[in-house]
């Protein structure tokens, strides 16, 4: 283990080694679902900014500040990049380099159910594509096995106890140690849980959309169902890609993801909204936070949420989600549900 004296001297040598009172700090634990493993309150996300036109050296500077601050956990898919997997090799670079002596520290966890390759073997649900889609990831990331492997989404055209057993014996062959359901809603997800129950499969996450203006996993059931089944949310979105920031506060900027993304459009951001995130700020400032302190602290005030995956573009933004407070006082909670139903 290297003393405090030691990294100290390194820094000043311009070699980076992970922060040696990494576990001293703010960061707290969760436990997913009713499982043994724990998550960091915050997860370190690498849908982007970890792709092949991005800048290496500021990746590598996220993912050792991620660490100094006691975020274990990187969240990855086959498809993240753009290129395609590009992630994953970014990813794996980094912790071959500088960080492998500290793989039993992380929790790495992949994806796939998304397009990867041509044919019709790339993409859905089948034995074939997971059981590929798995051992490409590890060859890209340079891996052994994952700690959490995930189903990206649902394949209705796949069977469920097929996706199911494809899942479990990917931990059988020692590829995966835990497995987990990305965007499955309630009934989807009851639908894999008596399968993964049946084979004994350790299931212990439903990755989700959730945030203080999406609501889907309350509204169909999903919160109440981990709750019930002992599995936990992993939450991505918790800002709303955004929205719930200080980016569109006084329009739209011509780099922002509205400018850029399929996925939020301009139309969004109606005047009603932002009275709305008006009210949030105010709310916010009462608590001592900024809007994007707060929206990460409300997800987070349920313990059946195990994680909040953040993303950033540089070391500074997660700095700054490190500040969260997740205990609310119901005049809070009450206040918060009014704004957003003005």
């Amino acid at each position: 283990m290297t003393d405090e004296s030691t990294f100290k001297r390194l820094l000043a040598n311009k070699e980076r080694i992970p922060d040696p009172m990494r576990y001293k700090k703010t960061m707290h634990y969760r436990r997913a679902g009713k499982s043994g493993l724990k998550l960091p309150e915050l997860s370190l996300g690498l849908w982007h900014n970890f792709g092949s036109f991005d800048n290496f050296e500021n990746m590598r500077d996220m993912i050792f500040t991620a660490f100094d601050n006691g975020i274990t956990h990187f969240d990855l898919a086959n498809n993240y990049g753009p290129r395609n997997g590009s992630a994953e090799e970014n990813f794996g670079k980094i912790l071959h380099e500088q960080l492998s002596s500290y793989r039993d520290e992380m929790i790495v966890s992949t994806k796939a159910g998304f397009p990867m390759w041509k044919g019709p073997y790339g993409d859905g649900g089948s034995k074939k594509y997971l059981t590929a889609a798995l051992d490409q990831s590890l060859i890209r990331l340079g891996l052994e096995y994952v700690d959490i492997f995930y189903h990206h989404r649902p394949a209705p055209e796949t069977p469920v106890e097929e996706t199911c057993y494809a899942l479990h014996r990917l931990v059988e062959q020692g590829k995966a140690l835990y497995i987990g359901i990305s965007n499955y809603d309630r009934v989807q997800t009851e639908e894999a849980l008596k399968v993964f129950r049946e084979l004994k499969t350790p299931f212990i996450l439903n990755q989700s959309c959730y945030n203080l203006l999406d609501r889907r996993v309350e509204e169909n059931g999903l919160l109440s169902c981990a709750k019930e089944n002992g599995f936990g949310l992993i939450v991505y979105s918790p800002l709303a890609q955004g929205l719930l920031t200080d980016r569109y506060r006084y329009g739209i900027p011509a780099d922002s993801r509205i400018k850029k993304s399929f996925t939020l459009k301009e139309e969004r951001l109606t005047p009603t909204l932002q009275r709305q995130l008006d009210g949030l700020r105010d709310i916010a400032e009462e608590r001592g936070e900024t809007l994007p302190e707060l929206a990460l602290s409300w997800v987070l005030k349920d313990e059946t949420v195990s994680s909040v995956i953040i993303g950033a573009s540089s070391s500074a933004q997660i700095l700054d989600n490190l500040k969260i407070d997740p205990s609310f006082t119901q005049e809070e909670l009450d206040a918060i549900e009014r704004v957003l139903h003005s």
